[in-house]
């Protein structure tokens, strides 16, 4: 019997689905902010990870291997690298989140492809191509000319710079994590490190929670319902689902077609932000949106060359 969908196939429709499922971050984070004023980023990352842990412990068990190499430091970098990726980079996302729109955070957090592609050049003292300079220009001029017009429009005491350093720390921080991923991947297995760095995460944010805000039990008590649905939705529909989806992808395609399917992403998101958050886009903030994406692609599709090339 023939086959219903290839290889190709498969690993496509994941990473789209992927792609969807994270572009609704930002608009349930924006959500929940609307519910209620006790809600704000380290609540709602708490929600999230809480929800999300379950999953990726049953993860770390089901992918548990035998090791024989791992060092103490090997441990430590997984530590390192779990409260970077996925507790530092999200908290920093949702606190941005409080000041600037849904449209803008994803664009600014984008960046983080370029941003690895800066570190790598100064970490292994390679000089950038000029077409990835030019591509670095096209994605941060998009993103200025997306903020400054956003910019205008707010008033200046919302915090709009505020936000925006937030998200953008945010894209540093996970630049950072990226890069220290593929040696941890190798020595502990694709699988077992997301299981392990993501459950890592999860405790630190339950952590940062429990020392940070005074009563936690007795607010959870107090949230509406509604905000708690949205926490579980962003720990399972917007962390574990995609996650797994663009593993699979990952494992069907390779890491840089995957990349380039789910740039779609930020596209999404405004779409989703325009539908049903009532923001809007004017043509030159579209103009901008588009240059990021544009630069982008050309990084992944250069990182994509150099790797076929060594």
């Amino acid at each position: 019997m023939q086959q219903f969908l290839t290889r190709t196939q498969v690993g496509s429709l994941c990473a789209i689905c992927a792609a969807f499922l994270f572009s609704t971050k930002a608009i349930f984070i924006k959500q929940a902010y609307a519910l209620s004023p006790e809600v704000n980023a380290t609540v709602l990352m708490a929600l999230r990870m809480a929800s999300a842990l379950p999953f990726f412990l049953l993860i770390c068990w089901f992918s548990r291997q035998s090791y024989t190499d791992i060092k103490q430091k090997d441990w430590l970098l997984l530590i390192v690298a779990g409260l970077l990726g996925y507790y530092l980079a999200s908290w920093l996302d949702f606190q941005g989140l409080m000041y600037i729109s849904a449209s803008l955070e994803r664009i600014i957090l984008f960046l983080y492809p370029t941003l690895t592609v800066i570190a790598s050049s100064f970490i292994y003292k390679q000089k950038l191509s000029l077409k990835s300079i030019f591509a670095i220009a096209l994605s941060y001029g998009g993103t200025v000319i997306v903020m400054l017009q956003e910019q205008s429009h707010t008033p200046h005491e919302s915090g709009f710079w505020l936000g925006a350093s937030f998200v953008f720390a945010s894209a540093v921080a996970f630049a950072a994590y990226l890069l220290m991923t593929p040696k941890l991947m190798l020595k502990f297995g694709s699988w077992h490190f997301t299981g392990l760095a993501l459950s890592i995460a999860c405790m630190g944010t339950l952590v940062h929670f429990a020392l940070t805000i005074p009563e936690p039990v007795q607010l959870l008590q107090r949230l509406p319902l509604s905000v708690l649905g949205y926490g579980v939705a962003l720990g399972f529909f917007v962390t574990v689902l995609p996650t797994i989806l663009m593993m699979q992808s990952i494992v069907r395609l390779g890491a840089a077609q995957s990349a380039m399917i789910a740039s779609i992403g930020p596209i999404l998101t405004i779409l989703l932000a325009v539908a049903f958050l009532d923001e809007h886009l004017n043509t030159i903030q579209w103009m901008g949106c588009l240059l990021n994406i544009l630069g982008v692609l050309m990084i992944t599709l250069s990182k994509k060359k150099l790797a076929h090339t060594k």
